[in-house]
Order: structure tokens, then sequence, then C-alpha cells
């Protein structure tokens, strides 16, 4: 898990090299289609980068973004009417047969399909239209780290050519250089200060709520501790009640719209006696943990997970634990 969370920037960098010519037929495709709503097919890391997506397709191109459950075509049997969508479904292995399922479901309703995926030659990428591979070699951590980074920035890469955003094109452009600081960012006081506690809240908003998803099932995976994400704003509709003396919030706050809502939601809980820590620079009663700015607001959130990950396997090996190996999981899992 160490060597690929710093294999990342360079990863970016190789799928940046290799995918424009599919990225732009995927792109003049969808400008052609012009869907009316983008439906999203996924599970586990790979949702989470879709809850990403749908952020930036939402805020770049106005349109509507549903995630479909993935068990309507596979359990239900049941074919939804898409024709007038776009599908992207994402897996890294690309061989779930759900996800598999429910994109051949959309295809066979009419919708434009497109598969990322590292395994350019598997079964979704036969069910999809076009088929972004993510060219990110073998993982082989069973926890997602370079294959999710390199998901969202295909997907970024997508939107921008699709919606002509060129300040979006540039920054995910520079993002290998940004991801390369992220790397280096020095969580380690974090890494103490969780000794002794088994749950948490990890906090976001917009596409750093997809982020905060995304550490808290790695929380769970490799370090058996039971966070659990909320928006900054949904936190105070009950599960503000558990935040007791001393239990334990991660801000991931990013410089976006959304950055003062998620700082002073952790700072308010600071206040309250939370330990907690935020990834801004603005001021307050949280802790604040350093972080790499990538310069734009839609790409600003994927550098968080980058030192995230840096962060928690750590943690994991701090808490005896092996980040490589979490017991009773596997690398690929095939659901139904």
């Amino acid at each position: 898990m160490r060597q690929e969370v710093e294999a990342i920037p360079g990863v970016v960098a190789n799928f940046l090299d290799q995918s424009g010519s599919v990225l732009d037929a995927a792109a003049a495709a969808l400008r052609e289609r012009d869907p009316a709503l983008v439906a999203t097919v996924a599970r586990g890391s790979s949702d989470h980068a879709c809850s990403y997506l749908k952020y930036a397709i939402e805020l770049t191109l106005g349109l509507p973004v549903a995630s479909i459950g993935p068990s309507i075509a596979s359990i239900y049997g049941k074919d939804l009417k898409l024709g007038r969508a776009a599908t992207i479904a994402i897996s890294q292995s690309g061989k779930s047969p759900d996800i598999v399922g429910m994109t051949q479901s959309a295809r066979r309703s009419g919708a434009a399909t497109i598969a990322i995926t590292n395994t350019a030659g598997s079964p979704l990428a036969e069910a999809s239209d076009f088929t972004i591979d993510l060219h990110a070699g073998p993982e082989k951590s069973v926890a997602a780290t370079k294959t999710f980074v390199t998901s969202v920035v295909a997907g970024l890469s997508l939107i921008a050519r699709w919606s002509g955003d060129t300040a979006l094109d540039a920054a995910v452009n520079a993002l290998p250089e940004s991801l390369g600081q992220a790397v280096a960012c020095d969580w380690s006081e974090l890494v103490g200060a969780l000794d002794g506690h088994n749950a948490l809240y990890v906090l976001g908003r917009g596409p750093g709520f997809a982020i905060a998803n995304e550490a808290a099932l790695k929380f769970k995976e490799t370090c058996n501790i039971q966070a659990e994400s909320y928006s900054a704003a949904e936190v105070m509709h009950g599960p503000v009640a558990i935040v007791t003396p001393g239990y334990p919030v991660l801000g991931l706050a990013a410089r976006d719209a959304a950055e003062a809502s998620v700082a002073d939601m952790a700072h308010k809980l600071a206040g309250q006696g939370a330990l907690a820590f935020l990834t801004s620079d603005r001021p307050g009663a949280a802790k604040a943990l350093p972080f790499a700015a990538t310069g734009h607001p839609i790409t600003d959130p994927l550098a968080l997970i980058v030192s995230f990950y840096g962060f928690v396997e750590t943690l994991s090996r701090h808490r005896g634990l092996n980040p490589d190996v979490p017991p009773a999981l596997k690398k690929v899992t095939e659901t139904v």
C-alpha cells in the first residue's frame, strides 16, 4: 500500500499521457448525445469515485447525476428507462457480475455507456461503448489507492473535455505535481492522537464529502476503526449527539465554496470538547493538518485523499495491523 500511494503522481501522469484519444472520443460522443442525466454504477471505493464525479458533473455541466443500485438489474431483473442518459461504470477489475449486468441493462435501454477500469479486456469493457483504461498497473494491496485516484482523474478529464472547461482541464493536467506535494504532507500528529480510539467521524462537503466517504472506508478496511462519514451540514441532524468530549473528528475541507462550512463545523465540535483535526488554515479550535492545494475547487479535494492514504497506512501499522492484507477481505469482490 505504501508503494502504491507513493506511485500515485506517476500513475496519474502516465494515465494522462496515454488516454487522450479515448477521452476525446467519449467526450465527443457525449456532446453529440447531449444526455438529460448521468447515471453511475459502482460499489465500494469505485462508488466513492462516482460520488466525486457526481458533484463535478453537476457543478460543471449542470446535469443531474444519480447512482443506480446494480441489483436493479442483477437481482430484480429490471431494465430502467435510460434512453436519454449516459452511464459511467467504475470497477478496477471490471469483473463484478452486478456492475457488468447493470451496464448491459443500460446499454439495452439505449444509454451511452462508459467504463472506467484498470482491466481493459474485462467483461465491463465489453459491455460498454467506451472503455477508459486507467493504465495503473497491478494494484496488489487489498485497499485501493492508486486506482481510486486515477478513476477520479479519468472522470474529471472526461468532464473537462466534454464541457470544454479549459480551467478544469489545466488543473487536471497539473495534478501529478499537486499530488506529489500531497504525498509529502505529514499527518503524523494524528497517528498518536487516535491511540485508544476505535470510532470517529469524517466530515466533508461537496466533492470533499465523497473523499470523506472514501476515508471512512479506509479507516474500517485497514485500521479496524468504526469511522462514519457525514456532510458537515448533516452531522447536526442527529449524529452530533454521540460526539462526547475527546471523540475524534477529521474535517476534510478543500479550497472550494464549502471550506467555510466544513471548517466551522470542525471548530464548533472542537469547542464542545471533540478531538478535531482539520485540513484548513481557517482559524479556530480544531487542530490544523497540512494540505496540498491544487488551485482549482473541483480538483482540490482529490489531493486530500492522497495525504490521507499515506497517513492511514502508517496508522494501520502503528496499531499492529497489516494494511496490505486486511482480514476477511480480498482484492477482487464479485457480487451478484
